[in-house]
């Protein structure tokens, strides 16, 4: 017969929960040992190979949820000399994402891993051919190689944390430059694109030659940004007094950084709503 020995009571509810989310048969037997905490034991008859899989993902889920935030902040402060509190929490925050995140951005930053992979193969292992099993010594003593890897997606976390401070420097930045510019036009149109469409708001649109035009004669290097980058650049060129981007996606990254940049002066619409729609058919 298997034994599970749990201390924690919150995390036997827990594996509980997550079990029978996997497994709606397992039969199980739920006592208290005077030494070992929390006992279950399980029916031979139909301990196999899918129920020891669903027990080492209900046993994954307990680590992460109970756990995996304290092992996270211990190595942020011990292996990384973190400690003002909200760095902590913010690279808590990333590392998190990067964990158990699966959206491309958390895709690309992983590389397509899944850490909680060694975790259930660990429990696997430890599982299998034995009749005892012991989660806190598992957590204690077994996962010596997934605490390695631990501290290397807490890494990625840190490196990212710093893409975001580096980014929202910059951010700040173009925000002090053209809040002491005097606005070149009243309203600008934007088409969303793999590149930026810019328009005047006689419908005209602007030439890649004027746009050129219109970066060049500004000292885009003390912020730097690119003379050659027509996305950005002749936005912080222009300084429009007013900006209505067109299109199906608020959450491009283009776009988001000129929403953040030049914040209220930014209208989001869809591109139905274009004004001039003789471009549209174009785009």
């Amino acid at each position: 017969m298997l034994e599970v020995y749990f201390e924690s009571n919150k995390e036997i509810i827990t594996f509980c929960e997550h079990l029978f989310r996997y497994n709606k048969n397992t039969e199980l037997y739920w006592t208290v040992h005077k030494d070992w905490g929390n006992r279950l034991q399980f029916n031979d008859k139909i301990v196999n190979n899918q129920s020891i899989v669903a027990i080492a993902k209900s046993m994954v889920d307990v680590l992460i949820t109970h756990r995996l935030s304290d092992m996270m902040r211990n190595i942020i402060m011990e292996k990384y000399y973190f400690k003002n509190t909200d760095e902590i929490e913010r690279i808590l925050d990333l590392s998190h994402w990067i964990f158990t995140g699966e959206d491309d951005d958390c895709l690309r930053v992983k590389n397509n891993q899944d850490p909680s992979q060694t975790l259930h193969a660990v429990f696997m292992e430890n599982i299998k051919n034995t009749e005892t099993v012991h989660y806190d010594s598992i957590v204690n003593f077994r996962l010596k190689f997934f605490k390695k890897e631990l501290i290397h997606y807490v890494g990625l976390a840190i490196e990212e944390f710093k893409r975001e401070e580096d980014h929202q420097a910059f951010i700040n930045m173009l925000r002090e430059y053209i809040v002491k510019k005097e606005p070149g036009y009243r309203e600008i149109y934007i088409l969303q694109g793999s590149s930026f469409s810019f328009f005047k708001s006689n419908g005209k649109k602007f030439s890649t030659l004027e746009l050129r035009e219109i970066t060049r004669k500004e000292p885009l290097y003390i912020v730097g940004l690119d003379i050659d980058e027509l996305n950005l650049s002749p936005l912080i060129a222009m300084a429009p007094a007013k900006i209505k981007i067109y299109g199906d996606y608020p959450s491009e990254p283009k776009t988001s950084t000129v929403m953040n940049v030049f914040q209220e002066k930014v209208e989001f619409e869809p591109i139905r709503n274009f004004p001039f729609p003789h471009h549209v058919k174009n785009y």
